[in-house]
This record gives structure tokens, sequence and C-alpha cells, in this order.
């Protein structure tokens, strides 16, 4: 007996000693994949297979979550293959590292193999496809595991339960989520965020408030997130008043937002989106560990007032500062250079971009390609769009646009299938690209094609800005009562911008009787909007219907409607100049006048030109009230730059920048300044890019 009793203690020291160090590994990965150490990983993972720890099954589930963690996505996936056993973690484990690394819809694939192996999930792998469900906005698929959960009763479990509201939320069914929520036996922090935070994304901003206070009255205890979506919801309605009212309770509850980054930009963000820039700056100025969330929230408000020497300065100071740039702050920077077209700022925050590391993350490389489209620069757009390392579905997106924003629908059609050769699959957002881009350019075959090809698609629903790009095409090329028939075929609820789509083409191809009619629909669904009583007004000045015009002017008046004031603006030499209509402010002033004078004499001589008198008399839209149409804000603009030399530059090419649409008869008079120079101007109004060139424009006179 006692000689069976040493054997035992014999065989069991071994063992021992091999549990010991394999939980000594174990702790190592799990260290590893907390503190994201992933060169100390692979060393981890090279002794585990000497040591002949290759095959376990509790090493290599702590390997693929490592390996996740750290980004390496492709060799979880590796270690997962070669697993000779797996149990219901090894497959969690994987779809967790898809979903944490962007990859949902490999996670989703995972979770319908994991079917034909016999194993069933469980709360926790439920929950991560519920996740993926909503990251890839798929309620269709959300549904059927939702159904799951409600045979397995894990439905009941909090987890799982927030996940399915949360998963509602993001895929657009706010409904389902409220039901989710109203009807759940228990509910959490976790629950009222993910409710507030999906009231957010459908645009309910009141509902968001309520929501709030009925958490409050409950007696549960908000974290920063919840602070944060409550702040987001006031600025999205402009509820000022209930900001004030927050940041007050903040201060009485002795919360230090100061120290809470996401907070205290929230709150310089709502102040400043609601008009109240002076306590947006107190708020800023009392922070002392400043966040880059925080310079960022201060520089858009001011860009919003349209201060741009007070974004200029605050950039500055922010550079100066110690502050680590991130790239929220990189990005929407860009974003505001972009906006305004302002390309030597635009240049310079990209150059500063490249030297810190944020910078080269891809959401920055994706603004600073926006930003060189809108500035005009295509050329400079695709080498960076060429030497990215890495690319997302929104860099492909970005450069689909900035094609199709300058007629070139074929380019943009090839970008689009070289996009989805490189296993990158387009969203909802490119496929309303790729139909702008055929829009623009009058492909109607390939058009019509994007949009079946769209509705086909299981996994997008079409929106109703796709079925307008196709009513747009259309009424470009004559075929309006197809596009009408559209209108009244498409699943989708009609909005104002297709019948004004319509509305455009009537006045482009002068049909009065169907103009008229669908005139009236676009006045009742937004009779307050002078823009639609611009459009109808251009349509009844083209065919002479001086009485119709006359009646639509009045009526603006009777409303008091105001149009948003045109305002053009140029860079010449490193400054930029903006020019509202009539202006006489400028120092140069006369001699812009002079200039365009010159001009307007000179194309009348050698072509032929004379204002479009008819549109300045009758168009409801006409800047500052001026009759001479000399002295529009993009015409303004030019003068200054041909004063400044610009027609002594013959190779330079003059770029302008407008926040409305361009006139007609400032594109007829920019077409003949291009032809009688022999010079390129390139225009971007609020719809496309116009290039001008030897008489001619991009848009093919369809704007």
């Amino acid at each position: 007996m006692a000689s069976r009793g040493i054997l035992h203690s014999e065989l069991k020291e071994p063992l021992l000693a091999t549990l010991r160090k394999r939980q000594i590994y174990a702790d190592i990965l799990r260290s590893c994949s907390k503190n994201k150490l992933l060169d100390l990983g692979i060393q981890v993972h090279g002794a585990l297979l000497t040591i002949g720890f290759r095959f376990d099954m509790m090493l290599s589930q702590d390997l693929i979550d490592m390996y996740g963690k750290c980004g390496q996505v492709v060799r979880a996936r590796q270690v997962f293959d070669r697993m000779p056993e797996r149990n219901l973690v090894s497959w969690t484990s994987l779809m967790c590292v898809y979903v944490q690394n962007g990859r949902p819809e490999e996670s989703l694939s995972l979770f319908s193999q994991l079917g034909s192996t016999g194993l069933k999930p469980n709360d926790f792998t439920l929950s991560t496809n519920l996740k993926a469900c909503g990251m890839l906005s798929v309620p269709r698929i959300g549904m059927q595991i939702h159904d799951v959960c409600l045979k397995t009763g894990y439905d009941l479990q909090i987890l799982v339960a927030n996940t399915i509201l949360d998963m509602y939320s993001k895929s657009g069914r706010i409904a389902e989520a409220t039901c989710m929520f109203e009807t759940m036996p228990g509910r959490n922090l976790i629950t009222w965020n993910a409710m507030i935070s999906g009231y957010n994304l459908a645009g309910n901003g009141r509902k968001a408030l309520i929501l709030f206070r009925k958490m409050k009255e409950e007696g549960e205890v908000h974290d920063e997130f919840t602070l944060t979506s409550v702040l987001k919801a006031c600025t999205k309605i402009g509820a000022a008043r209930e900001a004030t009212q927050i940041h007050a309770s903040l201060i009485t509850n002795g919360f230090q937002y100061s120290d809470k980054a996401s907070v205290a930009g929230s709150l310089i963000d709502s102040y400043s989106k609601c008009g109240k820039l002076f306590v947006a700056r107190r708020v800023f100025n009392q922070i002392d560990k400043k966040h880059a969330i925080s310079w960022s929230a201060l520089i858009l408000g001011y860009a919003q007032e349209g201060n741009l020497a007070e974004v200029m300065d605050i950039f500055r100071l922010l550079r100066e500062s110690t502050i680590q740039v991130d790239e929220y702050a990189m990005s929407s920077m860009m974003a505001i250079f972009a906006d305004l077209a302002l390309l030597e700022q635009g240049r310079q925050i990209h150059g500063f971009s490249i030297k810190i590391p944020s910078g080269l993350r891809i959401s920055v490389c994706n603004s600073a390609l926006d930003m060189y489209l809108k500035c005009g620069m295509t050329e400079e757009a695709e080498k960076l769009f060429d030497k990215m390392p890495a690319r997302d579905v929104v860099s492909w997106t970005v450069m689909i646009t900035g094609y199709g924003k300058y007629g070139l629908g074929k380019e943009a059609i090839h970008l689009f299938n070289r996009m989805q050769s490189h296993n990158t699959n387009p969203d909802d957002v490119t496929y309303l690209a790729i139909l702008l881009a055929c829009s623009h350019s009058g492909l109607v075959e390939e058009g019509q094609e994007y949009l079946s090809k769209l509705c086909s698609d299981e996994s997008i629903k079409p929106r109703v800005e796709h079925y307008a790009c196709v009513v747009d095409l259309l009424g470009r090329s004559g075929r309006l009562v197809e596009a009408k028939n559209l209108i009244s075929s498409m699943p989708v609820k009609a909005n104002v911008g297709i019948w004004q789509a319509l509305l455009s083409a009537c006045r482009v191809h002068g049909d009065i009787d169907m103009g008229r009619e669908v005139g009236h629909v676009v006045l009742k669904m937004d009779g307050e909007n002078p823009v639609n009583y611009v459009m109808l007004s251009n349509m009844f000045a083209n065919a002479g219907y001086w009485e119709e015009c006359q009646q639509l002017r009045e009526m603006v008046a009777s409303k008091k409607l105001k149009k948003d004031a045109g305002r053009s603006w140029v860079e010449i030499d490193k400054e930029i100049h903006f020019f509202y209509g009539g202006d006489d402010i400028h120092p140069q002033a006369q001699q812009i006048h002079g200039v365009l004078e010159e001009m307007g004499k000179r194309m009348k001589q050698e072509l032929g030109y004379v204002n479009e008198a008819k549109h300045a008399l009758y168009d409801v839209d006409e800047e500052s009230k001026q009759d001479n149409l000399r002295v529009h804000s993009e015409k303004l603009a030019i003068g200054l730059a041909l004063v400044r030399g610009g027609w002594e530059k013959k190779t330079r090419v003059i770029r302008v920048f407008k926040n409305l649409r361009v006139c007609v008869d400032c594109h007829e008079f920019i077409k003949g300044l291009s032809r009688i120079l022999q010079m390129v101007f390139v225009v971007r109004d609020a719809n496309r890019f116009h290039r001008f060139e030897n008489g001619l424009c991009s848009c093919n006179d369809y704007w």
C-alpha cells in the first residue's frame, strides 16, 4: 500500500508541474491581451509550439483572444483553423475577434457555420452576433437571432436583451427597440444608454431628452456616455435651454466635467452649435487639461459661424500646446477646410498630419482625400489615394463621389468596379455616390443598372435619395414620364427632394404642364422653403409666363421668406477673399467692377453675349435684389482674380467657390470668359464642379 502511494505521488508531481506551467503561460497571454503586447505574445506562441502545448484548447483560445486584441485577425484565424478540437468558447472567441476588429460579416458567417457542429450558442455567442448585426445594420438577420433568443430564454438575460435593443436601434428599427425597452423585465444603465443613443440615431432628440428625465426619476445614476448622448440630443434639436440645465446640474452636483474629455467636448459642441459661442469658449477656458475633443468642438463652432480667423488662431494654439492631436481633431480640421475649399490651409494641416502618429490613420487619410477633391485638386487626391497603405469603403466612396461631382462618370464606374475587385463591398452611401456620378454624366443605362443591383442586394435597403438620383438622371435625358412613373412605383415614401429633381427637369425641358403639377406637390410638401419658389419662378420665366412669376414673387413676399445669402470666395496668394452679391467693400472694388465691365463689352463684341435679364427681373433667387447681374458674388470673385493678374498667367486655373447654385447668367458669362481669355475656370457650387474651358462647361449646361 505504501509503495502504491509513493508511485501515485511520483505521477502526480509532473502533472501538477505541467498544469502550473500551463497556467503561467495562460496568465502571460492574458496579460499580453490586456496590454496589447504583440511581440511578447508571439514569443509565448513560439514557446508553446516547442514544449508540447501546440494543441492545448485553453491556450489556443487565449492565443485567439490575444491576437484579436492586438489586431492580428489573420493569425487568430490560423490558430483557430489548426485546433484539432473546438468547443463553444473557441468559436465565440473568434467571432468576438471579428467584431472587435470591424469585420462583423465574418462573425456572422462563422455563426452560420456553428449550426452544423451541433454546438448550441450561449448568451455571449448570441450577444456578439447581435452586435455584428447592429454594426452591419441588417435587421433581418438580427431578427432571426432574436428569435433564437426567444426560444432559448436568453432574451430574459439583461446582457442579451441590451444587445437586442442596441441592434434594433443601430439598424434603424427604433419602434422595435422601443418595444424591447418597454417589455424588458429589468433595466440597467446600459439599457437606458442604448435607448437614449437609439433615439439620437433616429433623429429624435426630443424623445432622448424625455427618456433622460424618466431615467433620473427612476433613480438611475448616469455616466459619461449618458451625458454625452443627452448633450448630443440637445445639439441636434438646438435645445440650448436644456443644455444649460444639464450644465447647471453638473455644477450643482459637483460633477467634475472638466476632467471628463467627452462630456466637456459635448458641452462645448452643444453650446457652439446652439449659437452660444461665448459660453462654449468659457467652458473651454475652464478646462485645465484640454483634450483634443474640446479643441475640435470649439474649432468646429467657430467654423460654423464663419469665423475663419478664430479657427486658424485656435488651431495655432492647439499646435503650440502639448496636446497630442488625435485623428478626430485632424479629420475635423480637414472637413472645415474642405467645406470652405481652403486649399492652402488644407495642405498645411495635411502636411502636419503626416508627421504625427494619428495622422496616418485611415480616417485622416480619407478626410485629406475629401479635402483635395472639394478644393478641386483631383490629381492630388488620386496620388494620395494610390499611396494609401490601406483603404476602407469610405476611401473608395469619397473618390467615387469626387469623380461624380466633376462629371467623370466613366472614371467613377471604373473605380466602383475596382473597389469590388479589391474585396470591398459597397454600402448604401457608395451606391448613392455611383448613382450621382451616373446622373451628373448622363449615363442612363448604367444608372438604372446600379439601381437594380442595389434593390437586389439584401444587405442594403434602398433610400429615397437613391431613387432621386435616377429620377434626376431620367429627367436630364428628357424622359420625364419615366421619371414620374418611378416616383409613383418606388417602394419608399417620396420626399420633397425627389419632386424637386423632377421639377428641375421640367424647367430644363420646358414641360410647363407637368412642371405646374409637380410644383403644386412641392409647395404643398414644403411651402416655407424659398428655393421651391425659385425653381417654379425660373421655369415660368423661361417660358415667358410673367404673370405666374409675379404671383410667386408676391407669395414669397407675403410669407416673408428669406433665402441664404449668396457668397463666393477665391484664394489668391494664400489669402482668402469673400464676396456677397452687390459687394462694394473690397479695397479693389472699383477695379473689379471696371474689369467686369470691360469683359462684358468684349464678350458682347466677340460673342454677342447679353445679360440674361429675364432671370434678373423675375428670378426670386437674385442675390441681394440687385438688378445689375455684374454684381453677383461669383463674378466679383473672378473679377478680383483677373485684377490680380489672372489673365496674364495663361497656364493658371482660376478656382472660385460658391455656397449656392450658380445662376444661368453667371454660367453663360463664365463660359464666354473662358473662350475669349483662353483660360480655365473651375467653379464649385452647391451642386457640383463646373470646369469652363473654350466656351464650354463640363456640366453640359445641366446643373
